[in-house]
């Protein structure tokens, strides 16, 4: 199998990048950047016949809008690789140093974690991103995308390694599985001699799949079943601005918000404002018996719409009689990604920041600034929805561990 040759080919470049300068990785990663704009056209054509493939399969809309390239898409991931070069690297970086009663000098410095397997669905930005992330941090990759994306994955790796070549870095800083099947991302999930941690990133079924089948260690990023409490202090205004654009924007992607929960004393009032809005932006809307007393032709949402990712132009309404209940609802049925509340009240925002469990957890904003990008990380590897290692976006620290260093002077225990 074609992984038993890139297992260890993957091992080797990881050693190479932990002892590459950072001059030398920015270099590639810059080289990488204008390698991408200057095969633009050739990423078009490529994109563009993986983008048939999909329509004629009836793939939905919000993944076709997330597998698709554009000049500005392909813009932004040579930006982004930019970007990352422009960061601090965070290998070689001491966490503390101090000195114990018997002499010793006891230091904990940022280590690469090795080879990074990364397992993802049909969004192109993801390729670039991942290996820039990877390659600054000191770490190998091996990618596997989704099948939709095929093509324009192994043509984007194509271009970032030729990139690595030229500059002096080993091509196989950044491998990608040709074969998408189920099969193979299994076998990659138990390379356990190799790979040292594996992320996935996607629905719930990739991110059950992986985490049931695989050997390697892996962080759980991605799934975002996402609210908006509007509570009973909240500004129309921005509440609608919040609610349409956590939503509309881009509602494929994981910080996307799913569900809204309202106050019962605005609800007569805000729910129609807020429905019209979202209608105006053609999105479906589901709620619960109080949501279908106010809106007569909502659709009934059942018990399995509250803990859905819809990832489409679909949300579902609750109305609740005050924060207590939205916060136990959120925490019942959250995937613990981001959640936001909208208020003018100082003590319902500092405990809906303390008692609601997610990576992200806002005040009168929305749900999608949940990104690496946006939080000044230049790129993420993934939003970690778990507690160990990472939570949130996944920047280049987060694709460290640790070591401890000892200086001694010939201490021995007694």
């Amino acid at each position: 199998m074609i992984l038993e040759q890139m297992g260890p080919a993957a091992k080797k470049a990881a050693a190479e990048l932990a002892q590459l300068p950072t001059e030398m990785k920015n270099q590639a990663l810059r080289k990488a950047a204008d390698h991408l704009l200057s095969h633009t056209r050739e990423l078009l054509e490529v994109n563009g016949r993986d983008v048939e493939k999909a329509e004629a399969n009836a793939v939905k809309s919000a993944f076709i809008e997330r597998l698709t390239l554009t000049e500005k898409r392909i813009a932004d991931m040579a930006k982004g690789l930019r970007d990352v070069a422009a960061l601090n690297d965070p290998v070689g970086e001491y966490v503390f140093t101090k000195t114990l009663p018997n002499g010793l000098i006891l230091g904990q410095k940022r280590v690469p974690l090795g080879v990074v397997a990364i397992i993802y669905e049909s969004r192109p930005n993801v390729t670039a991103d991942a290996f820039g992330l990877c390659l600054k941090s000191g770490n190998a990759t091996i990618l596997r995308g989704g099948k939709e994306a095929i093509d324009t994955n192994l043509k984007i790796v194509e271009i970032l390694r030729q990139a690595l070549g030229e500059s002096g870095v080993s091509p196989d800083a950044v491998q990608i599985l040709s074969d998408a099947s189920h099969e193979t991302a299994k076998a990659l999930m138990r390379l356990r001699e190799y790979v040292d941690v594996l992320i996935p990133r996607g629905g719930a079924k990739l991110i059950r799949s992986v985490v049931e089948n695989s050997s390697v260690p892996c962080i759980e990023t991605g799934l975002g079943n996402c609210h908006v409490f509007v509570d009973e202090t909240g500004d129309f205004q921005k509440a609608l601005d919040i609610v349409v654009n956590a939503k509309t924007q881009r509602p494929g992607v994981c910080n996307a918000m799913e569900k809204l929960l309202v106050h019962e004393k605005i609800a007569k009032d805000f729910i129609p404002l807020v429905a019209k809005a979202l209608r105006e932006k053609n999105v479906e809307i589901r709620g619960d018996r109080k949501t279908a007393e106010i809106l007569p032709d909502v659709i009934p949402a059942t018990q399995e719409d509250w803990y859905l990712e819809y990832e489409d132009y679909i949300i579902a309404f609750k109305v609740v009689r005050d924060l207590d209940e939205a916060v136990a609802h959120i925490n019942k049925y959250n995937t613990k990604h981001s959640e936001a509340i909208v208020t003018e009240n100082y003590t319902n925002a500092q405990r809906f920041l303390n008692e609601i469990d997610a990576a992200a957890v806002y005040v009168n904003a929305s749900t999608r600034f949940t990104d690496g990008g946006e939080f000044g990380f230049g790129a993420e590897i993934g939003i970690s929805t778990q507690k160990l290692h990472a939570r949130g976006p996944m920047g280049l620290k987060e694709l460290t561990s640790t070591k401890y260093v000892i200086y001694g002077n010939g201490q021995i225990r007694k």
